[in-house]
């Protein structure tokens, strides 16, 4: 893939490629024959909500919220009056400890993709009450193309990877320009055996963009 300037860009690639036909088939009939998040205008929000010439910073889920009411197509994000998953509880703690800000208890986080935030999660959707159920085969080779054309721009970007699985995908992402931060995962699993609170992802984040002359993220919400 080279001289991608739009998500459009991106997707006419990969519509051609026979799994994303493979892939379409597999969640339409899902969708149709059990009760899905997120709901299915959403299932591409993060790319409506943070274009591609505007991503700054990447954070990977796995996939979706699978309860009633808490998907909106964003990773770790939740419509406003829904009470905070732990996971995005524990990233709010770690954003105050690191910026001594203080967040408020909304956890829809369409103003960071409006700031050029991608929240994108590795598989796009997910079976009502059963965790990972979309794990298709399809959905890693989308997110293989869609790594591949983020690694592909020659500008600064930053990577945060969260959890053992976000760190695998490292294997797409060596572009000098890009910074790359890991750690644990914010779930209490993860979270609370050490790795996550203390890793200073987001002021890192602003001082690296603030480095090469890239307007900061605003994280407070």
């Amino acid at each position: 893939m080279s001289k991608l300037n739009s998500w459009q860009d991106v997707f006419v690639l990969i519509k051609k490629q026979q799994y994303f036909t493979q892939l379409a088939e597999k969640v339409n009939n899902a969708y149709k024959t059990s009760i899905c998040y997120p709901p299915a205008p959403l299932i591409f929000n993060a790319f409506k909500l943070t274009p591609l010439e505007n991503v700054k910073v990447v954070i990977i889920g796995q996939d979706p919220y699978h309860q009633p009411g808490q998907a909106m197509g964003l990773a770790f994000s939740v419509p406003e009056g829904v009470v905070l998953p732990p996971s995005l509880k524990n990233i709010y703690r770690e954003i105050e400890a690191d910026l001594q800000i203080t967040m408020k208890n909304n956890g829809d986080l369409t103003y960071l993709a409006k700031q050029g935030v991608l929240l994108l999660n590795a598989r796009l959707s997910v079976k009502a009450n059963s965790p990972l159920s979309h794990n298709f085969k399809e959905y890693e080779y989308l997110l293989r193309d869609i790594l591949l054309a983020l690694n592909e721009l020659d500008r600064p970007l930053v990577f945060i990877l969260w959890g053992t699985f976000a760190k695998s995908l490292q294997k797409y992402l060596n572009n000098p320009k890009h910074l790359y931060l890991t750690g644990t995962h914010p779930s209490p699993l993860g979270a609370n055996r050490g790795g996550f609170f203390g890793g200073k992802y987001f002021s890192k984040t602003n001082d690296y963009l603030a480095s090469v002359n890239i307007g900061q993220i605003n994280w407070q919400n």
